[in-house]
């Protein structure tokens, strides 16, 4: 036999008897409210950060390389950071898009990509067998930094993403979140859309992927996690691997702070919808902020737990004006989103928003009772391990850590510093950082239209 078809053949083995184990749960780390977690941490001999936690219980390891490189950096070209992203496995190296796949599919190996705001994620998952391990990485750094970007795949790119926009159109929920934006961070880099606009795509060229990859996926602008069946030694030749074909280059400049809302500002757009989706909310915390569990838990009781939040309870359980509704804080490099939202019929869009800023008024002056807080710190701590017991969860988390620049400990400290919060912290936090007399109130539905 081939000895390429054997390999094979033993990586798909392989692969069938984990992703067993997996859909039974298996593939988790042995997490409890006690649990540690032994980050290690170093820098590759060209400027990457790398953050590795051991897991031996499956053969397999989980890579996760961040890069500063989201749509906060698409400069002039909304859209920029994540097509380019998407390009990266449609030629690298010496190989085509359908040579790259094979590469993965045939050792059993999965790669993925997502852009945020933030961030540009890249992630590789696949056996440590020696030789499927080193082909698996071998194919992912090559298309982390010797991307062809050929011209046919960048025009069927485009194409897609131009049909993707146009979807947006008619989806209200997606038009509410683009207009929200918009008119929340301004001309700040948080208002561009992820997905881009039709004519800064349609502008697009190959020069401005190249030189966004040029100048923002390097090694210095790098977070490597390793999470998998390895010693130190190991994960440390494995990050060499993975990042040793990166330029080293620099770090992306500091994003500028985002200004709080001076007034109070609405928009309403109009669209053939039989409900209205509505947003509210206003600038609200970033990652390492120091109000950061103060805002997290009482946003768990204001309209962060679903079913038993007092934003759920108002408007779902007690009017019945709409089947979902919610708050959660999106804390970024600087100050993200608070955001409120809620769909409902176009006719009780305004009884539900009034009650919508009654629930927060009432929140943020008053505070929450002794019984939602402890509830709120039973949920929070009880859920904690269910989030973080597997090893994609894990890879995920410390990547985070590590490009925010929290503390190692965090994972470890999490339900501590939860359960130290009062609802006097939760009361001081929401007055001094949540103001609701300045909030953007974005309206999509059926509706006479400002826009």
């Amino acid at each position: 036999m081939n000895w390429k078809i054997a390999l094979a053949v033993i990586a798909i083995l392989a692969l069938t008897f984990t992703l067993a184990r997996f859909e039974h749960g298996s593939d988790t780390l042995p997490v409890s409210a006690d649990s540690r977690f032994e980050v290690q941490s170093w820098t590759t001999d060209n400027g990457a950060r790398v953050v590795f936690v051991p897991a031996s219980e499956l053969p397999m390891v989980d890579v996760r390389v961040v890069f500063d490189a989201g749509s906060a950096r698409d400069g002039e070209l909304p859209g920029l950071a994540k097509v380019t992203a998407g390009m990266l496995n449609e030629g690298a190296g010496q190989w085509d898009s359908d040579q790259l796949a094979g590469r993965f599919d045939n050792i059993g190996a999965n790669y993925g990509v997502s852009v945020k705001r933030d961030m540009a994620a890249f992630s590789l998952r696949g056996l440590t067998t020696e030789a499927l391990l080193e082909q698996a990485v071998q194919t992912f750094a090559t298309i982390l930094a010797e991307p062809t970007f050929p011209h046919e795949a960048f025009n069927r790119v485009r194409r897609n993403t131009l049909v993707g926009l146009q979807n947006k159109k008619q989806s209200p929920g997606d038009l509410a979140e683009d207009l929200f934006y918009r008119h929340l961070f301004g001309q700040h880099p948080y208002a561009t859309p992820v997905l881009g606009k039709e004519e800064s795509i349609k502008a697009m060229e190959l020069a401005d992927l190249k030189a966004f990859h040029q100048r923002y996926l390097v090694a210095n602008n790098a977070v490597v996690a390793i999470v998998g069946q390895l010693d130190r030694q190991q994960a440390e030749t494995l990050a060499e691997q993975v990042t040793t074909k990166l330029k080293p280059g620099e770090s992306a400049p500091a994003l500028p702070e985002v200004e709080p809302l001076d007034e109070a500002n609405r928009v309403d757009h109009s669209h053939p919808s039989a409900q209205t989706h509505l947003l509210v909310g206003q600038p609200g915390m970033r990652r390492g902020d120091r109000d950061y569990f103060s805002l997290y838990v009482g946003n768990h009781i204001l309209g962060g737990s679903g079913f038993g939040s007092r934003i759920m309870e108002t408007i779902r359980e007690e009017r019945g004006l709409a089947y979902s509704s919610y708050s959660y804080f999106v804390p970024q490099q600087v100050n993200g989103a608070f955001i409120m939202g809620l769909q409902t019929s176009n006719d009780q869009a305004e009884q539900a928003l009034s009650l919508l800023q009654e629930v927060l008024t009432r929140f943020v002056d008053e505070g929450p009772t002794a019984e939602e807080l402890q509830h709120a710190k039973k949920n929070i701590t009880g859920g904690f391990p269910l989030r973080i017991d597997s090893n994609k969860d894990i890879v995920q988390y410390i990547s985070m850590i590590e490009f925010y620049g929290l503390a190692h400990d965090y994972l470890d400290t999490f339900n501590d510093k939860v359960e130290a919060i009062t609802a006097a912290d939760i009361r001081d936090a929401f007055q001094r950082r949540i103001h609701p007399d300045k909030l953007l109130i974005v309206t999509v539905g059926n509706r006479n239209s400002s826009e």
